[in-house]
């Protein structure tokens, strides 16, 4: 167009990565997409039609109803999302981000999560023991799609966790609004209840101590409680197995958590044994566990490492 003799070149907004986003994506995908001067123009009252208006998916959920496993990286030391990225192209469904043994922040693990919904691997978060109640719920409200809590010894422990992790019916979590899971989109209350609590808060119970494993069939009971993690490492040691990964009593001990699972339609994980292949092949086809935890950040570096310096000093 011309105003005034002078000659205006016509917008080519795909000459600058933009593109009508609803002409290329689904509305129910999970994206956050949008051009820089844009952003300051959304209200609630105004959201365009490209907005997400669903929940991050929650890979392990999508596996499971297919019969599938859900492979999961671990996260220890590294708080940048350069190692999400890293984590999805190697093939990871999932992430076990850990807050446990680490000296992660719950501000680096609300980022991880972010980086981690937007790239379609879905983030779970390891908090530390007894961190308390409304460190849980900050850990969710971050962005984690799911919660690992340690040393439940007992059935009160398991259904404290689900209380403050669910919103009712089936617990008692505080409801906010604004949640990086859906982009931080506005949406109704009770569309973010029903999604958060189907797909965006999934509760692990970890199977790591002695009483646990004694009252395993009446935690997987509890509803809302959707996963029995097995700690494979802690519980070894509780039962006086460790490190004998074939003793029948460490088997019949993850026999017990599958059968548990799989008589309340609950999930089983198993952390801790990815160097042992052939237990987990009896894990997963025997058992059925579905959630996979494989090696760590720092595990995989240090190997990394040392098997270049070797390769290196050889020459």
């Amino acid at each position: 167009m011309e105003a005034h003799g002078i000659k205006q070149p016509h917008s080519r907004r795909r000459r600058h990565g933009i593109r009508n986003y609803t002409t290329s994506h689904p509305k129910s995908s999970y994206r956050c997409i949008m051009a820089p001067s844009a952003i300051l123009e959304l209200t609630p009252s105004a959201v365009p039609e490209a907005a997400p208006r669903h929940i991050a998916p929650n890979n392990l959920i999508s596996l499971a109803a297919q019969g599938k496993i859900c492979t999961a990286f671990g996260i220890k030391i590294i708080p940048g999302g350069e190692i999400v990225q890293i984590a999805k192209s190697a093939g990871y469904d999932s992430l076990f981000i850990d807050l446990e043994h680490t000296t992660l922040t719950i501000r680096d693990a609300g980022q991880l999560c972010i980086a981690a919904n937007s790239a379609g691997i879905t983030p779970f978060v390891r908090v530390p023991h007894e961190c308390g109640l409304g460190f849980m719920q900050r850990v969710l409200d971050g962005g984690a799609m799911g919660i690992i809590v340690p040393h439940i010894h007992t059935v009160d422990d398991a259904r404290r966790v689900i209380n403050v992790s669910k919103y009712p019916p089936l617990g008692h979590r505080s409801i906010s609004a604004g949640f990086p899971q859906f982009c931080y989109a506005a949406l109704p209350t009770s569309t973010v209840q029903q999604e958060m609590n189907a797909h965006g808060s999934t509760v692990f119970i970890m199977i790591e101590t002695a009483d646990a494993l004694a009252v395993v069939d009446d935690i997987a009971a509890l509803p809302g409680c959707d996963v029995l993690l097995v700690g494979s490492n802690d519980l070894a040691s509780e039962i006086g197995t460790l490190p004998d990964w074939d003793h029948p009593d460490f088997i019949d001990a993850l026999r017990r958590v599958g059968a548990a699972a799989k008589k309340h339609g609950k999930l089983m994980g198993i952390a801790g044994l990815y160097h042992r292949p052939d237990v987990l092949t009896q894990v997963i086809h025997e058992f059925g566990a579905k959630w996979i935890v494989g090696a760590q950040d720092v595990g995989v570096l240090q190997a990394g490492g040392s098997t270049n310096s070797k390769l290196l000093r050889s020459l």
